[in-house]
């Protein structure tokens, strides 16, 4: 039997509201227990305003350089912020880090993703983390990928299929992410992986509700609620080329714009923009080779009621939430990029021909050993 890693997982994602931490034990392959240990650690406003001033200012560069010194800054602050999330982890559950933890896998924070140029960018220093905690940690886990044609994105299907085997699920079973981008994994009959980013998540909400200066995002659907969706609109924004584009596919979280919303009320774009996510999400059927029997919905769309309306009225098959089946909604990417850092340890393949296009099964991420 392979050997059994406790291992922490850090995920900050295009929501860019926070850091996600989860500690799993798992052997990188079918067995997985999710120890329930995990906590979220907000951006702090100042992050959140510089996170998002970095990442317009990077869209605007040819090649951008991680030495610049704007990133480097940024690179700094989201270091410190991944390095308290596992100090307050450990606290929380009063963890001798070096005596319980065998590896820490650790995302950064996305500031661009553009496969089809090769480049994807994740700001963080795990070198630093590594020497912090004394010990191994796992990050860049898309460069790989990226670099031998890839889109380097979605990374958590692997984690999902270990999750759908261990549950039993009866085939096929679509896992349904809702971050700030969406996407989706798709578990054939005979298990065969097909995922991709099915288009807008909750970031669009997000960003039309921040326009109004109405807070961070339409929480709990509020705004959606009390509007109409205006067709028209959902019309152009659905016509977009890349719900046309076989997978596999992925996105930069500023792909699309709230253009098309212009003059529009905070209301009945949140309910446009709400229906937009939902409509799109209901187009990844048209990839899969026969309806999945399960929708399994997690991330942090599943706490938009509205939403989650739309989903149960738009999709095939019966639609679940991540929490029916004893999994976590809100750290699921956490905890798949603590099982993705335990298979990077032992060399297995991280991403997959039906996941990101790459030619054959791929290993990934660079392994930051501490100093002495």
């Amino acid at each position: 039997m392979s050997k059994i890693y406790t291992a922490i997982g850090l995920m900050s994602g295009t929501s860019m509201d926070g850091i996600d931490a989860a500690i799993i034990k798992t052997d990188g392959e079918d067995v997985v227990k999710n120890t329930g240990q995990s906590l979220f650690r907000p951006y702090l406003a100042a992050e959140k305003q510089l996170i998002a001033k970095e990442i317009n200012g990077v869209a605007n560069m040819q090649e951008p350089c991680r030495d610049d010194p704007q990133l480097s800054e940024l690179a700094a602050i989201i270091t410190n912020a991944n390095d308290e999330a596992i100090s307050l982890l450990a606290e929380k559950y009063d963890l001798e880090l070096e005596d319980h933890i065998d590896v820490i896998g650790f995302h950064g924070q996305t500031v661009l993703h553009r496969p089809e140029q090769q480049l994807t960018m994740q700001l963080g220093d795990g070198d630093k983390l590594a020497n912090r905690y004394a010990l191994p940690v796992v990050a860049n886990m898309r460069q790989a990928d990226i670099k031998a044609g890839g889109q380097g994105a979605p990374l958590v299907p692997i984690y999902h299929q270990a999750l759908v085997k261990q549950a039993g699920l009866e085939l096929p079973v679509a896992i349904l992410n809702v971050g700030g981008v969406a996407n989706v994994t798709y578990i054939g009959e005979s298990g065969e992986l097909i995922a991709f980013d099915t288009g807008p998540g909750n970031a669009l909400i997000d960003d039309w509700v921040v326009k109004h200066g109405a807070g961070d995002m339409d929480e709990g659907g509020k705004f959606a609620a009390q509007g109409s969706v205006k067709e028209s609109v959902l019309s152009e924004l659905i016509n977009n080329s890349y719900f046309s584009q076989k997978p596999p596919k992925s996105l930069d979280r500023n792909h699309f714009s709230l253009a098309p919303l212009e003059g529009m009320s905070l209301e009945r774009g949140a309910m446009t923009l709400t229906s937009f996510t939902a409509l799109a999400i209901s187009r990844a059927d048209f990839f899969f080779p026969a309806p999945p029997k399960k929708w399994v919905i997690c991330g942090g769309g599943v706490r938009n009621p509205i939403l989650m309306k739309q989903f149960h009225k738009r999709l095939s098959g019966e639609v679940l939430e991540a929490g029916e089946l004893g999994w976590s909604s809100d750290y699921m990417e956490a905890e798949a990029f603590a099982y993705l850092a335990v298979r990077s340890l032992r060399g297995l393949p991280l991403t997959f021909p039906g996941t990101t296009g790459v030619r054959a099964p791929l290993a990934g991420g660079v392994i930051h050993m501490p100093h002495g």
